[in-house]
């Protein structure tokens, strides 16, 4: 492959990361005006993950290896659309439709860098380095924050319990107990705040 044929490819992907930005995701913005889209989400983590790394379960932490992740893991809504996380039959074909959307726009990439983003994404998913546990936490903790601070509109309106809050957010111990913590306290206020049901 020559250097502009390479660089070709490159530009494609570009282009191509561009439609992220129509994905809608069901977290709706602090102030209640809209849904956020999949590349303010991402944006919205790295920032997070920069502020947040002295809470993540390992100390000594690639930080870059976090924001990798977390700026390419929902790259494949692009084609599968966002699955919003209490959507039980929407996560049934989930993986397969993921899958079919990383194999065709990573696969826009150089071969080298296509293999090396899917493999971020693929840590990403598996959750079984400390960076892909911390990224995961932090994945976890940004809706949560949004859920309780437009008092749980998005729980009440898809009437989501407690307990489907706990069981999806749980995996946030691994990689950050500390946050894990504070998104404990704030699930229990919000079930105070009758925002969020038993």
């Amino acid at each position: 492959m020559t250097k502009d044929e390479r660089l070709d490819r490159q530009l494609a992907f570009v282009l191509e990361i561009d439609r992220l930005k129509q994905v809608r995701r069901q977290t709706l913005l602090t102030d209640r005006s809209r849904q956020e889209n999949a590349t303010e989400h991402s944006w919205h983590m790295a920032v997070m993950a920069i502020l947040l790394a002295e809470n993540a379960r390992q100390e000594d932490l690639d930080l870059l290896r976090v924001l990798q992740m977390l700026v390419i893991h929902d790259i494949v809504e692009i084609d599968a659309g966002d699955t919003f996380c209490y959507d039980d039959e929407g996560r049934r074909d989930q993986r397969q439709r993921e899958e079919a959307a990383a194999d065709r726009i990573f696969g826009l990439l150089p071969e080298d860098q296509g293999a090396h983003i899917r493999a971020l994404w693929e840590e990403f998913e598996a959750r079984e380095t400390p960076e892909a546990r911390f990224a995961a936490a932090l994945d976890r903790l940004q809706p949560l924050l949004h859920n309780f601070t437009t008092a749980g509109l998005q729980w009440r309106i898809h009437g989501v319990t407690r307990e489907k809050v706990i069981e999806r957010n749980g995996v946030m111990k691994d990689g950050a107990p500390d946050l894990w913590r504070r998104a404990r306290a704030l699930i229990d206020e919000a079930v105070e705040k009758k925002h969020l049901s038993r």
